[in-house]
């Protein structure tokens, strides 16, 4: 969600690196969902919504299915990273950049492995052993999961299935989501 986006459905933009086309940074989980249920009210007025639909953040899983986009290497493009294929803490920018400037992963998805952290549906839990299909959260705990890493970040955290967390009403300039 780019800066111009959020202004337009929450008026008040909390980024600190300003620019219209920058990922929204500085908004807590708490924020990230208010912005969907906002964004799904004005679409359903609209009439540009269908029923039964709404906006929400990715769970975990589904978060990392659309990152990977059917690759299985440390990250979408390959297994090693140059500035060249994200903004994450080897480039000398040490901020976050306007959304699209790197190449996307082969869905087509922009931004998947740095820029800013991305807050996802589920609570932190631990991984299960051996295979599962689409995992859920946890119903309740203390810390969200934030995938992808951020334009501070060195490579290991920029990984398809790195995750870290986040406390859901803290706000920090690496953090935004999609």
């Amino acid at each position: 969600v780019t800066q111009a986006q959020w202004k337009q459905v929450m008026a008040e933009d909390p980024s600190g690196f300003r620019g219209a086309d920058k990922p929204v940074e500085r908004v807590s989980w708490n924020d990230a969902v208010d912005f969907c249920n906002k964004l799904t009210e004005i679409e359903k007025k609209a009439g540009r919504l269908p029923k039964g639909m709404s906006y929400q953040l990715p769970t975990e899983s589904q978060w990392e299915y659309a990152c990977r986009a059917g690759t299985t290497t440390a990250y979408s493009w390959g297994n090693s990273i140059a500035d060249t294929d994200a903004n994450w803490g080897g480039s000398s920018l040490r901020q976050t950049r306007d959304v699209g400037q790197y190449n996307p992963n082969p869905w087509g998805f922009f931004d998947m492995h740095g820029n800013v952290y991305e807050w996802t549906a589920d609570w932190r839990r631990k991984y299960q052993s051996g295979p599962i299909i689409n995992p859920t959260g946890p119903a309740s705990g203390r810390l969200r999961v934030i995938r992808g890493g951020c334009w501070a970040d060195i490579p290991p955290y920029l990984r398809s299935d790195e995750r870290s967390y986040g406390i859901p009403g803290a706000r920090h300039s690496g953090v935004g989501f999609r």
